[in-house]
């Protein structure tokens, strides 16, 4: 089958390029792809972090050609027709953000137009995560556009299910990011690295409000008066910067925060999630999480809330801890129980048997079932 994607990937950095890259590498195993990329992501003034370019050594690749500009629209009229001209069974778009509500509109309407190809988005936020009602309604006047879609949550499904009734929408696990790290050290070799203590805590990834960070490190003095650790920041803060700094001064606790303020490449993944006993994901709102596969691929357990997909990715008191959001308390009492018990190696082993669940193999079911069929209206839960 002919596939055409359209989507980032290297030299832009970020979990939907990962995530565009290792699935046409997938593709690629047993389909015809053909990868359409962006010349421009983002406008500087636009993007929140330093920059969108990533600066991995051990980048992660793929064919494609860059032809795309965001923000100019003779570049979404050719995409629109070079995708025309190759008469693929399935064009492949990812959606998480309503930025690219007039390219992505463009080019899915033209192709839906001029071809017979079926337009399938592959939906990573349905309602993103800072939204207001123009987001909404651009993210509707997009997907409305698209023929079939992917979804990786229940929440987002009931939500597409009301977006756009009667289109074909199926259900997978957001697959693994084993790739982006395939090495693990040994744990008190990553910490001698790092230069931190026994017992550390992870929140990795780009610090935005909806993810919770302040309820972490509000946590952390009911865990000192049970457990020493050291919680680490690795990500760029891309808002609250001054306010995350004063929290940590006012509880007294610089000793035992650690902010590494970047973009963390590919290659020193492995370093952060090697060190740490615990992932700490206390967002407000999620509808999945690329983050929780990487740390299941590196047998990191997970303090996650319960919002969104994270319900369907963490199996409480196995794989990890689901408490209630925005509650310091919550997390500390999951913290507190992981050292007090010792259940560290208990959950890596549920990590073990349970991970198989996130392999690419069910999203490429899902685009190939939609690829076979020419209208189908049920919704679909692919395992």
């Amino acid at each position: 089958m002919k596939i055409c994607l359209l989507g980032p990937s290297y030299p832009y950095r970020g979990g939907i390029a990962h995530y565009m890259t290792l699935l046409a590498r997938e593709l690629r195993r047993r389909h015809h792809v053909v990868f359409f990329g962006f010349t421009r992501q983002y406008p500087q003034w636009l993007y929140p972090g330093q920059t969108d370019r990533d600066p991995s050594q051990a980048a992660l690749t793929d064919e494609y050609i860059r032809v795309l500009d965001s923000l100019n629209p003779w570049t979404w009229m050719q995409t629109a027709r070079r995708i025309c001209r190759e008469q693929p069974r399935l064009l492949i778009l990812p959606w998480w953000t309503s930025f690219w509500t007039p390219a992505f509109w463009t080019v899915s309407s033209w192709v839906k137009r001029a071809s017979a190809t079926t337009v399938v988005f592959i939906c990573h936020n349905v309602i993103e995560h800072e939204t207001n009602l123009i987001k909404q309604f651009c993210t509707q006047l997009v997907l409305q556009t698209g023929d079939a879609f992917i979804v990786h949550s229940t929440q987002d499904r009931a939500s597409l299910a009301t977006m756009c009734p009667g289109r074909p929408i199926y259900q997978a696990f957001h697959p693994s990011y084993a790739e982006l790290a395939p090495t693990r050290l040994a744990r008190q070799e990553a910490r001698r690295k790092l230069n931190v203590g026994e017992k550390v805590l992870l929140f990795f990834g780009f610090v935005r409000p909806y993810k919770g960070l302040e309820y972490a490190i509000r946590s952390l003095p009911l865990i000192l008066s049970k457990h020493q650790v050291t919680l680490i920041v690795a990500g760029e803060i891309w808002s609250g910067r001054r306010e995350i700094k004063k929290l940590i001064s006012q509880l007294g606790l610089e000793a035992h925060v650690r902010i590494e303020d970047r973009y963390i490449a590919n290659e020193e993944i492995g370093l952060y999630f090697s060190a740490a006993d615990l992932l700490l994901l206390p967002y407000l709102s999620a509808t999945q999480s690329g983050i929780a596969q990487i740390a299941y691929a590196q047998e990191v357990p997970v303090v996650a809330t319960r919002v969104g997909g994270l319900l369907d990715v963490v199996t409480d008191g196995q794989t990890g801890y689901l408490v209630e959001p925005a509650s310091p308390t919550a997390i500390a009492e999951a913290v507190i129980d992981f050292f007090d018990h010792h259940r560290g190696d208990y959950m890596v082993e549920q990590i073990k048997r349970q991970r198989s669940r996130f392999t690419w193999a069910p999203i490429v079911q899902a685009i190939e079932a939609i690829g076979q069929q020419d209208d189908c209206v049920d919704n679909h839960t692919v395992s």
